[in-house]
């Protein structure tokens, strides 16, 4: 029961932060249509109950902060002198990536935070196969993209050590990924001197 309750409780206190973070600031007057948007669209629309993992490690949940915020900076400096610098042609790639977890909780959070880290944004998420897809910016050559993919799995890395599952722990110590077989497809690209390469299962 406890459980159930604890589950139900995550999406909707989900819903009242991205109203608060929509408001672009916290008072009462956003926490409580917060929560009463929360409410109705709890009982009109269906959310599904999040599996949370029943751990989490807070050192490894502070790190997994403080990288993200150091991503974030360095990121930002990076795209900022792309954008200053003289002679710039766009050369852009879409990436698939291929995550060990199986959990919803992991791969949204894993999502979130590969798209707060400007210079890279997720365009979609197969769910079935565990595999992000996103774009990223000033991709040079095909020789980047294998780097490109390991910073995901690392965010992805941090984020299991803080609050995954035994599985997805064990998954981890492996070096395994979440479908049963390999897979492999190929990264489409977009814009001038876009990168493609194929995509492996790592």
């Amino acid at each position: 029961m406890i459980a159930r309750i604890v589950s139900g409780l995550v999406p909707f206190l989900g819903l009242v932060l991205i109203w608060v973070l929509i408001w672009g600031q916290v008072t009462w007057l956003a926490l409580v249509t917060g929560v009463a948007l929360a409410l109705l669209v709890s009982r009109v629309f269906y959310l599904p109950a999040v599996r949370l993992s029943g751990r989490i490690n807070l050192w490894f949940g502070l790190l997994f902060v403080l990288r993200l915020l150091g991503d974030i900076v360095v990121a930002s400096l990076q795209i900022a002198w792309i954008a200053l610098g003289p002679g710039y042609r766009p050369s852009n790639a879409v990436i698939a990536v291929q995550l060990r977890t199986r959990s919803d909780l992991i791969m949204t959070f894993t999502a979130e935070a590969v798209s707060l880290v400007p210079g890279s944004i997720v365009l979609d998420i197969d769910r079935d196969a565990s595999t992000l897809y996103l774009h990223a910016l000033n991709v040079k050559s095909v020789e980047e993209i294998p780097a490109l993919k390991q910073k995901v799995l690392d965010t992805e890395r941090r984020l299991i050590r803080a609050a995954g599952s035994a599985d997805d722990l064990a998954r981890l110590a492996e070096g395994g990924t979440a479908a049963s077989a390999s897979a492999s497809g190929p990264a489409s690209a977009s814009g001038s001197g876009s990168a493609s390469a194929e995509e492996d299962a790592s």
